[in-house]
């Protein structure tokens, strides 16, 4: 295999005389001893406002190369903080957005997943970072409601519009993500930022769901304006929670999970975490803890690649 070399400041003083003199590109390249791509190459990317001059293509093509040393320099650099991202549970395409967003040097999500591939083949483990996508449970839509009534409930349908727009920081949602026995994890998002706040509950008992709301959302109590519950009994002291925390509460329709999109969502991606099945008993608070930081600290696509405790923090 033959290897491209470099052409020499001679060769280009050659060429630039020889373009001078009327020389068509093939002429130069017989005269000079190279291919014509090498000739149409180098006139098409060193050539100046005013045409070819030789000392000038020279400087080109050094700055080039030089330029060229500098990233593959950083490439290891790079590589190191692409994996320290995916061992944060980034997806390749919130890594690469985020770089983009960053002013980074730019590295496409196809090329991370390759590296994820190389990396597995060579014995790696960045690709159990990655998030399986699962066959979800659906709900049947027009089902009978089974769950009993919630007294003094009130209907999304009477919601302000403005919590729809997502145009300010204080829309939360709310829902429990059940586990094996009776402990479950209680989980709220704000609706613009996606920030999310995860509270586990030795059962979730319309008493200790309610305390925990309270008890994590009343450092915030000030960017509270509304809360949308599932319609889960768990709920059923709503009223405790809007007086305590001075907000509006209001419970999807049955079966709607998409008017509280972005906690099933959520819910979606703290089972990555916690699959179904999970014992919550034998997770601990520090680990819950941990999945709500990674995820807060996870860059989104729909906040142009910002993270949610950004966006939070920037409103507050």
């Amino acid at each position: 295999m033959r290897h491209y070399r470099q052409l020499t400041q001679e060769e280009r003083y050659q060429i630039s005389a020889l373009k001078q003199l009327g020389y068509t590109q093939g002429q130069i390249a017989r005269e000079v001893g190279r291919s014509p791509s090498t000739i149409s190459r180098e006139l098409r990317r060193n050539q100046g406002l005013d045409g070819y001059q030789a000392e000038a293509a020279q400087r080109l093509s050094d700055q080039r190369r030089q330029e060229a040393r500098k990233r593959h320099k950083r490439i290891p650099e790079l590589i190191a903080w692409i994996e320290a991202r995916l061992r944060e549970d980034w997806s390749p395409e919130q890594i690469a957005g985020y770089a983009r967003a960053a002013g980074y040097p730019l590295v496409s999500h196809e090329w991370i997943y390759r590296h994820i591939q190389r990396d597995q083949e060579a014995g790696g483990d960045l690709y159990k970072h990655l998030r399986h996508q699962r066959k979800r449970y659906r709900k049947r839509y027009g089902s009978p409601e089974r769950r009993g009534r919630i007294i003094d409930r009130v209907g999304i349908e009477e919601r302000p519009a403005v919590v729809e727009e997502r145009a300010r920081i204080g829309d939360w949602e709310g829902d429990t993500v059940r586990g094996k026995r009776q402990s479950s994890l209680v989980t709220l998002v704000e609706r613009k930022s996606r920030q999310v706040v995860i509270q586990k509950v030795n059962r979730a008992t319309a008493e200790q769901t309610a305390a925990a709301i309270i008890d994590r959302l009343s450092a915030v109590a000030s960017q509270v304006e509304t809360i949308t519950f599932d319609n889960g009994k768990e709920f059923a002291y709503h009223a405790r929670v809007a007086e305590a925390l001075d907000c509006k509460v209001y419970f999807a329709r049955p079966y709607h999970s998409w008017e509280r999109g972005a906690n099933e969502n959520m819910n979606g991606l703290i089972r990555q975490y916690f699959p179904k099945g999970t014992n919550f008993d034998q997770v601990t608070d520090e680990e819950v803890a941990e999945v709500e930081r990674k995820l807060n600290m996870r860059p989104r696509k729909c906040l142009g690649y910002q993270a949610p405790i950004e966006v939070f923090c920037d409103s507050a």
